[in-house]
């Protein structure tokens, strides 16, 4: 059997699960996983994501509308599971008759799962440690992602090679798995597969596909940086659950800290409530990502992005992103299969 006909095997669960060519969804990336990149990425065989982030149902009836005209191939949604308006995003999906929600953010709240499927689409959710992965497969998810702290954006502790060998022998016969963080090559691709996963999932090695909307400078950056560019957000004050997010570092990352000091300081002289600390946090990143991908402040904005941001070299079509990971895939499987 060849390299690619190899490939074809291991990925023809996750390809059957999404409706797609390969098993390869495009990591959902606020402001950046828009109509234009998803559409591309279904386009050219893989699965695109929109990321619906801090949209208000409308908006995302537009952007599912927009990503429609641009493609007939299946994609999904990503909803952020604390959004206030939930229940109503998830009634646009299934307005849309969208065919996979993929719920982000944490454990999905009571109801949230039942009501995704019973309108008629397939819920996938991430799953950082195996007993969370467990307990979302008790309450009925369809598929689950596993992400090792290499990955962009809000991360967990554990890096994507522990967590492979970890849950997968253990979960991977019970419902397709797809592995992310830090995937970068095809190499890495056919490992993961190799050991049970149904697929994969990138989000940084697609940030800078023509079809990309981020900014000119956006991608400069990503091009530019190496692996350890991509640092970690620390958290200064246990009052204020800041979930680590890796971004290349800049003038931004240290504004960061200093607003974390300013909220704690508010706090202490009760200026404000816990509630709106935490809300001021979140508000700060989401600011911040769209002051870089969309303006192009690279100094001050966040520049979220995996560590897998160093094997990002040039600006190129998510065609020719999917072909060379493929190749290098089936390369990697052929070489194996020649001893």
């Amino acid at each position: 059997m060849s390299g690619s006909e190899q490939l074809t095997r291991l990925m023809a669960r996750g390809a059957e699960f999404l409706g797609a060519e390969y098993a390869i969804l495009a990591g959902a990336m606020s402001w950046v996983s828009e109509r234009n990149l998803v559409a591309a990425m279904s386009n050219a065989g893989g699965f695109g994501v929109i990321a619906c982030g801090a949209m208000t149902p409308a908006l995302l009836d537009a952007e599912i509308a927009g990503t429609k005209a641009l493609t007939q191939k299946p994609f999904g949604v990503n909803l952020i599971t604390m959004h206030p308006d939930l229940d109503a995003l998830i009634d646009v999906c299934a307005k849309h008759r969208v065919g996979h929600v993929v719920l982000a953010g944490g454990l999905p709240p009571g109801g949230a799962i039942e009501k995704i499927k019973a309108g008629g689409a397939k819920v996938i959710c991430f799953a950082p440690a195996l007993a969370l992965a467990k307990k979302l497969i008790r309450s009925g998810v369809d598929a689950l992602v596993i992400e090792g702290m290499e990955a962009g954006g809000h991360i967990g502790p554990v890096s994507t090679s522990v967590l492979a060998q970890e849950m997968l022998p253990e979960i991977a016969d019970k419902l397709p798995v797809f592995v992310a963080g830090g995937i970068g090559r095809g190499e890495a691709i056919a490992g993961y597969l190799e050991m049970g996963a149904a697929g994969v999932q990138l989000g940084t090695r697609f940030v800078c596909a023509t079809e990309s909307i981020a900014h000119p400078n956006f991608k400069k950056a990503f091009i530019r940086a190496s692996a350890r560019d991509a640092v970690a957000s620390v958290q200064i004050d246990p009052r204020l659950p800041v979930i680590p997010v890796r971004a290349l570092k800049n003038a931004g990352s240290d504004a960061f800290t200093a607003k974390q000091r300013e909220v704690a300081q508010a706090l202490d002289e009760g200026r404000v409530a816990m509630a709106e600390a935490q809300l001021q946090i979140e508000h700060y990143w989401a600011g911040a990502l769209r002051r870089a991908v969309i303006e192009g402040d690279v100094e001050q904005g966040s520049l979220m992005a995996g560590q897998s941001v160093g094997m990002v070299t040039k600006e190129e079509p998510v065609s020719e992103i999917i072909e060379t990971l493929l190749a290098q895939a089936s390369a990697a499987l052929a070489g194996r299969s020649s001893f």
